[in-house]
């Protein structure tokens, strides 16, 4: 039965003769555009050869798509004009090779963050700004099958068993999926968006994320082969001020990261990248991130990055930030540089090692040199609030001084927070080292209440 007589017989009022669309879909009944789309992409997808396109580039297959897609509207005399056409083909072709209706909203570059929950329900974060967007899914089954396109591409599974799992999306955007029956009210789908256009650190100073001298302070930190260790809560920018510095990360170095979802896109030649695996429908095969920093410890890294430290590895990165793999750089989810050592100290613990607090304190004030404490904002914005140098240890406790910070000063009229960078007035221990490293660091930039 073709597609002119399913959808004729949906609507008993239409002669067999009549066009089945002649009206604007906004102006149609939605339900009804819907049941179009759907059984014109179903009849397509019966339609092709794929056979025929597994030789083809992508454009030389969207291209053959569109042209049968074309043919199929006017064979079953579905009447449009030519701007609607163009949505309905477009849209189509999202289906078929994209990720469906939430397509046009991965390629808006002000977008950071796609929330879906359930099919009838898209919210995205704009500018630092949630907003409910006008964007949903068919049904269930079409979301479904969109997380099920996204995971099958890294080689993972998600079912009633399984019904949570973490992925990536070719350009490094971070993906979630959680299904029923973890998810009562249907599929929840989050995507954590991952720039095109890298950001680079003058991008930061132009948004007032930090300054030229804080700048040259941290990025100084990282030729000088310094452990820096960046901290902050969910959505502050962590994983992107760490991409940042690595730029900064000599290009005759060999450098190793380790991610539970590869995110990082490090610039230099000599780079081995490492991703953890969760375990196959036998439940075995699990490599997690200890396993991938032990073993880059036997692959003659002279760093390794790893994208965030959650669990056991933390000891094992630390030893090896303390055993010759000078200027290592990692992040940890914290509300601030002291908060970040407590969690550390209690990932350590969590993770089963018998030692003494004392000790861990010892490994974490040995192994870390410099804390950037990075935040969001309430108006949006992403800013580095704290610079803090580690000292070393008095008694039992880790001794820190903070470099630099950020002052906030009030609310303008536009609801955004205003205020200063200032240094403390303390000059770190670490400033002769990143002069020696050939940065340009002059001494006043560190005077006391200096403002930047």
């Amino acid at each position: 039965m073709n597609l002119r007589h399913r959808l004729g017989r949906s609507n008993g009022a239409q002669p067999a003769n009549a066009p089945l669309l002649a009206v604007r879909p906004a102006e149609a009944e939605p339900d009804r555009y819907q049941v179009i789309k759907k059984q014109l992409h179903r009849e397509l997808i019966a339609k092709l050869d794929l056979t025929l396109l597994e030789d083809l580039d992508d454009n030389q297959r969207r291209a053959q798509v569109e042209h049968l897609a074309r043919r199929m509207l006017v064979e079953a005399d579905i009447r449009l004009t030519r701007g609607d056409e163009e949505k309905l083909i477009t849209e189509l072709l999202h289906d078929t090779f994209d990720l469906g209706p939430i397509t046009p909203l991965l390629l808006d570059e002000e977008i950071s963050d796609i929330l879906v929950n359930t099919h009838r329900q898209v919210y995205v974060e704009r500018l630092g700004k949630l907003e409910m967007t006008n964007v949903s899914f068919r049904d269930e089954a079409h979301l479904r099958h969109i997380i099920d396109r996204i995971i099958s591409r890294v080689g993972r599974r998600i079912d009633e068993s399984t019904p949570l799992v973490d992925a990536r999306l070719p350009d490094g955007s971070r993906v979630n999926a959680i299904i029923p029956p973890a998810a009562l009210d249907g599929p929840i789908l989050s995507i954590r968006r991952f720039r095109r256009r890298a950001l680079s650190i003058d991008d930061l100073m132009g948004l007032g994320s930090l300054t030229p001298e804080l700048a040259q302070l941290i990025t100084g930190a990282v030729r000088a082969r310094l452990n820096v260790l960046v901290t902050g809560g969910t959505g502050s920018g962590k994983t992107t001020l760490l991409n940042i510095l690595s730029r900064y990360i000599p290009s005759e170095e060999r450098i190793v990261t380790i991610e539970d979802s590869a995110e990082l896109q490090l610039q230099q030649p000599h780079v081995v990248r490492l991703e953890t695996r969760p375990p196959n429908i036998e439940g075995r095969g699990q490599i997690n991130q200890r396993d991938l920093v032990r073993n880059a410890l036997r692959m003659r890294p002279d760093r390794i990055v790893v994208g965030e430290v959650r669990g056991d590895e933390v000891l094992d990165m630390l030893q090896a930030m303390n055993t010759g793999h000078d200027g290592s750089m990692t992040t940890i989810h914290s509300n601030g540089p002291r908060d970040a050592l407590h969690r550390m100290e209690n990932l350590v613990l969590m993770a089963g090692h018998s030692l003494p607090d004392k000790a861990i304190r010892e490994q974490i004030a040995s192994s870390i040199e410099m804390i950037v404490h990075v935040s969001r904002m309430s108006d949006g914005t992403r800013r580095i609030l704290s610079v803090q140098e580690l000292l070393g240890m008095e008694g039992s406790v880790v001794t820190m001084q903070e470099i630099f910070r950020f002052a906030p000063t009030g609310v303008d009229a536009e609801g955004r927070f205003t205020g200063y960078f200032e240094a403390t007035g303390l000059v770190p221990k670490c400033a002769e080292r990143i002069r020696l490293a050939g940065v340009d660091l002059p001494t006043e930039i560190f005077d006391r209440g200096h403002r930047s």
